[in-house]
């Protein structure tokens, strides 16, 4: 496998960046050499993998990681509701919670906000968007929602797919004010979600463990939200109630690793930010924080 940079566009710095990638030796090796992609399909992808890992993460003794971590990564502690030292083990650290003040949600009514902190690939429409990551293949979107009446709804419609790295914050929020539903749970195993991974089989989003819910919004009309669990994830925990919900309230987050949320709307109900729509094209990722605006109602 080519050791080719994964870049991003920083909507806030205005320049294009290159990631610094927890576990890059680990990744590239489990999906670029023959061993590696023989202990993926062994072990790596099964859940049990990941349970171990997020076991291991729960351990008061991983508290230790937390302030290389942050150092590494040059993560903010200033924008926590706890200070680090408080965290017991790695995995509360990894699912803090920010100041309100951190994350203010833009916009009004007609605006849509990013869900989750994170690298964003918009699609203003899903059709279009073959052969994006791997020539030739396509994402299987009755597979992705496991309903052929939903993927119909959604076919034409645009997306937007938000790649969370270990070193984001890791809560999701609703992008729109509505009604939505409890949240149902398609099983399947956990590859990595990183573009190491998507650029040999974009698949991988539509076969892993994924959790869905749809909003009835009245300005966007019905907005499906996707959290889809990667390797080493240790599960989705939801703090919300089905019923109403406002834009940027908190939906839930994912303990210990790499993850993504998807966002599905129907045709013609969303118009995303140009910055978003610039950087798909050059297949390349923006990032932005959740809260900021990610487009507008058509």
């Amino acid at each position: 496998m080519s050791a080719e940079p994964i870049e991003f566009f920083n909507r806030y710095t205005g320049r294009v960046e290159t990631e610094q990638i927890y576990g890059e030796r680990f990744l590239r090796w489990v999906y670029g050499n023959p061993l590696g992609k023989l202990a993926l399909h062994s072990f790596v992808k099964r859940s049990a993998f990941s349970r171990w890992y997020g076991w291991r993460m729960n351990r008061q003794a991983s508290q230790r990681k937390v302030q290389p971590f942050i150092n590494t990564y040059e993560v903010d502690p200033a924008e926590f509701t706890d200070d680090p030292e408080d965290f017991q083990n790695f995995n509360e650290f990894f699912f803090r919670k920010l100041k309100p003040d951190a994350r203010p949600i833009k916009g009004g009514s007609s605006v849509a906000v990013f869900p989750a902190d994170g690298r964003h690939l918009g699609f203003a429409n899903i059709a279009e968007m073959n052969g994006f990551f791997v020539k030739g293949q396509t994402l299987p979107l009755e597979e992705l929602v496991g309903d052929s009446n939903i993927a119909r709804r959604y076919r034409e419609g645009s997306m937007l797919l938000s790649r969370l790295c270990p070193t984001d914050y890791h809560r999701f929020h609703f992008p729109v004010a509505g009604e939505t539903d409890a949240t149902q749970f398609i099983k399947g195993p956990l590859y990595s979600v990183s573009p190491i991974a998507l650029r040999q089989r974009i698949k991988i989003l539509a076969e892993n463990k994924r959790a869905m819910c749809e909003i009835r919004s009245e300005e966007f009309g019905r907005v499906m939200m996707l959290e889809i669990g990667a390797t080493c994830v240790g599960g989705f925990e939801y703090t919300y109630q089905p019923g109403a919900i406002e834009k940027g309230a908190e939906k839930g987050f994912f303990k210990f690793g790499g993850s993504a949320t998807m966002l599905l709307f129907e045709p013609g109900r969303i118009q995303f930010d140009a910055d978003l729509l610039e950087q798909s094209r050059e297949r390349r990722e923006l990032y932005a924080h959740m809260g900021d605006q990610l487009g507008i109602a058509s």
